[in-house]
């Protein structure tokens, strides 16, 4: 597929409204389509018109679970125009294409010094908002970039990229901080279980990095996603047991890493049972708090590493801009559902239930923008 004509084109004729519609949480499993005043922008900062805001498993669990107050505005895979510019503004324009990080840290404080950057008070404190408690906002029409975010975090979209493929580069800086912290070494082999939108980018940076990937889902329609990607290494898990199959492909050892990309605690302990004496267990979608059952002599007596990873790193933050930008992985191909803002609790119902046939779920306030047709990527 071409991409010469993959920009989309807005009418900048027309005027910012002073109101806007918005996936409101209100309560536990309550979105609702709201009217909301379009945020006010102060110095230093942006007005950007919310294009398209993947949907994140961890906006689903706040959702799910009732973890943070009501009203916020969740969504932060957000890619967009820039509507307005605050004074002293020097960087952007109205008009630039941008895609947000949500979270910056101060670089200074002692999470920082430690590159433990998801802990840093500032890191935490979020610097994008459509209103309400600041929560991302890019289940919005229009979200308010704060100018600690618009020095550090906003990112000017190259031509010949699409919203689309932009509104991934926060997911993936949270998918290289993942393999880094599994430290892998050229010639391990690693299991990925689970094969949605995650586990897939996950496979495609472990073998980035030189290892073999085993790829396994409980969904054949997913594992066929990642064999045209050239994962030939797959596990049906409805159909097979996944320790014994991955013991099978490495002498009886197991893998030398697992990564774990799907959020039940349950899988934690197969995970430990599929890897080596030695190796390591990347947990990378346990969001929730709870308790789990683990051997603790797989942890000392095999010496089996449990690692964590969680959010981004801003020391990832220009590779994982020029990863999707120069479109070393087609991330559109992972979008399998595409829904207006007017059907955001459609969308959040789907990507919280997700279906064999269903990956990534993107929500485009921006679908009525005027565009320029081309080739594929349509629905």
């Amino acid at each position: 597929m071409g991409i010469a004509g993959q920009i989309e084109i807005e009418d900048r004729s027309r005027t910012i409204p002073a109101t806007m519609l918005a996936a409101v949480y209100r309560a536990v499993n309550d979105v609702r389509l709201e009217t909301v005043p379009v945020p006010k922008i102060g110095a230093g900062e942006l007005l950007v018109r919310v294009h398209s805001c993947g949907v994140c498993g961890t906006d689903l669990k706040k959702i799910a679970t009732g973890s943070h107050s009501a009203p916020r505005i969740f969504g932060h895979e957000t890619s967009g125009e820039v509507a307005a510019v605050g004074a002293n503004v020097r960087r952007f324009a109205p008009g630039d294409r941008v895609m947000v990080f949500h979270h910056i840290p101060c670089r200074q404080c002692y999470y920082c010094r430690h590159k433990t950057f998801a802990q840093c008070p500032t890191y935490k404190k979020v610097g994008c908002t459509a209103g309400f408690e600041p929560s991302g906002g890019g289940f919005a029409e229009y979200v308010r970039v704060m100018d600690w975010i618009v020095d550090q975090g906003t990112v000017k979209i190259p031509d010949g990229i699409s919203f689309e493929q932009a509104c991934f580069v926060e997911p993936v800086n949270t998918c290289m901080k993942g393999i880094e912290a599994l430290r892998l070494q050229p010639g391990e082999t690693v299991l990925t279980i689970g094969q949605g939108p995650i586990g897939i980018i996950l496979s495609v940076l472990a073998r980035r990095a030189g290892v073999t990937v085993i790829t396994s889902d409980l969904y054949p329609e997913r594992l066929k996603i990642a064999k045209t990607l050239g994962f030939e290494h797959t596990i049906e898990a409805s159909r097979n047991d996944t320790v014994h199959s991955v013991r099978q492909q490495t002498e009886g050892r197991g893998a030398d890493a697992v990564m774990l990309a799907v959020g039940s605690n349950a899988l934690i302990r197969p995970a430990m049972d599929a890897v080596r004496p030695g190796g390591r267990v990347l947990l990378f979608a346990q969001t929730q708090r709870g308790e789990v059952v683990i051997d603790p002599a797989a942890i000392c007596v095999e010496e089996k590493a449990l690692v964590g990873s969680y959010s981004a790193s801003v020391d990832l933050q220009e590779e994982s801009v020029r990863f999707v930008m120069n479109r070393e992985m087609d991330l559109e191909q992972l979008i399998s559902h595409r829904f207006p803002l007017q059907d955001a609790a459609q969308a959040l119902e789907l990507a919280a239930h997700p279906q064999p046939s269903s990956m990534k779920v993107v929500i485009q306030p921006g679908s009525t923008w005027k565009h320029q047709a081309w080739e594929g990527n349509k629905q």
